[in-house]
């Protein structure tokens, strides 16, 4: 019988045995699995966090930002890294667009041959960033915009000293259990869940670089912050090389 793979054992070449079952850690966040080489990006290519809890208005302020560099002739300019999950597809969700959807053991494959900058279990569900994405964007001078959670934030961080990290909050933890509320994505387990996760996330806001308040009904002035922290960033740092 063939035993099964650890993915944490770094003696174990990626690909090799891919017939038999892969031992799940008991979080992926506790060995994110650092590559056995790192690459420096283009000067002054950025590599951007953007983060906050669940129901902040993530998706909405990102989807601004990529409409404007469409209007005005930008488009491909930047990189948004599209996210690896086991979540299943929510209605009107795009394979490959919204979230590259994977199993679970397929997913620990990746992140066991260091495929993935970070990788973290949320609410049940597997995410993670792929790192060539990253890679290749910043070697041809593009910005990356990474939107992820709070845990995966701070493994970046450790991993990429330069990257530059943005937090999210509503004007109002109330603010942001009515819009949690409102979405009605989740049953009401799930919703105490986020909820509950949401107030701890909130407490870490001092961890970044940024804090940008999402007002109500003022998504496109929160895309303006964003985009002014950013060139100014890019202004400050025009040599700089981020090495993932």
């Amino acid at each position: 019988m063939t035993d099964p793979i650890d993915p944490t054992d770094p003696t174990h070449p990626p690909g090799v045995g891919t017939d038999v079952p892969v031992l799940e850690p008991a979080h992926v966040s506790d060995d994110p699995g650092r590559p056995d080489y790192v690459i420096e990006g283009a000067p002054g290519a950025l590599l951007v966090i953007i983060s906050g809890p669940s129901g902040v208005g993530k998706d909405t302020i990102i989807d601004i930002m990529r409409s404007r560099e469409a209007a005005e002739g930008r488009q491909g300019e930047r990189h948004y890294v599209v996210t690896v999950t086991t979540r299943a597809p929510r209605e009107g969700e795009v394979d490959g667009v919204d979230y590259h959807f994977v199993s679970r053991e397929e997913f620990l494959r990746m992140r066991g041959a260091r495929g993935l900058l970070e990788a973290n279990e949320v609410h049940g569900n597997w995410y993670g960033s792929p790192r060539d994405q990253v890679r290749t964007a910043l070697l041809t001078g593009k910005d990356v915009i990474l939107k992820i959670d709070v845990q995966g934030a701070q493994t970046v961080k450790e991993q990429v000293s330069e990257a530059l990290l943005i937090f999210i909050i509503p004007p109002s933890q109330e603010t942001l259990f009515a819009r949690l509320r409102a979405r009605a994505t989740e049953n009401a387990d799930e919703l105490e869940v986020r909820q509950r996760d949401a107030a701890v996330e909130l407490a870490r806001q001092n961890d970044y670089d940024h804090v940008v308040v999402n007002e109500t009904g003022q998504v496109a002035r929160t895309a303006d912050e964003i985009e002014a922290i950013i060139a100014e960033e890019r202004a400050a740092h025009a040599g700089r090389r981020v090495r993932v």
